[in-house]
């Protein structure tokens, strides 16, 4: 794995530098996570998972760490007591299922159904498949599962399949001004 540059990093799991890496960050999805990350002045740094994408816990395993620690970002459209829809953000531990009867409990909501990818792209700038919790297009109302809370360290996709940024509970609450929920 490499982080931003292309280079070997030294702090956390390393793999080999890549062709793939290198055009990686220069996605420009990539590029407006990371500039997010700045602004927000967030920790972790991003990193491409050399090959083809292929799920939580395929990342997991490259990263050597439990599924549980990789967040996956899902776009909803929310609908309120008054059937008003409005989209939300939800990142959720890879380690169990959304319960959508649950968060809609939670949240007060009459009804959450998943958005559809090519209103999730344009919504969000990002591959519904390489959704990032920060760099969005404009603001949307985000939940942060409660289980990511128990990992020491939690891995999150940063606009791009094959890119993830590292990042605590705590901090990716504050980047993404998100609230704390179970969802599972």
């Amino acid at each position: 794995m490499s982080d931003d540059t292309g280079a070997s990093t030294t702090n956390g799991p390393t793999l080999p530098s890549t062709t793939d890496s290198r055009q990686l960050s220069r996605d420009p999805a990539v590029i407006r996570v990371r500039q997010a990350l700045l602004e927000q002045r967030a920790t972790g740094r991003t990193f491409a998972i050399r090959g083809p994408a292929q799920g939580p816990t395929a990342t997991a395993a490259l990263l050597g760490v439990d599924v549980s620690q990789v967040a996956r970002t899902t776009v909803y459209r929310a609908y309120d007591l008054d059937r008003q829809q409005s989209p939300l953000l939800v990142v959720a531990s890879s380690g169990h299922d959304v319960d959508t009867v649950k968060l809609c409990e939670v949240l007060d909501l009459a009804h959450l159904e998943h958005m559809e990818a090519n209103a999730v792209e344009q919504l969000t700038g990002f591959p519904v498949d390489g959704i990032a919790p920060v760099g969005l297009r404009e603001p949307i109302e985000t939940v942060v599962d409660v289980a990511l809370s128990r990992c020491v360290e939690v891995w999150v996709t940063a606009g791009h399949p094959r890119a993830v940024f590292s990042t605590t509970y705590g901090e990716l609450l504050r980047i993404t001004a998100g609230h704390a929920a179970e969802v599972g």
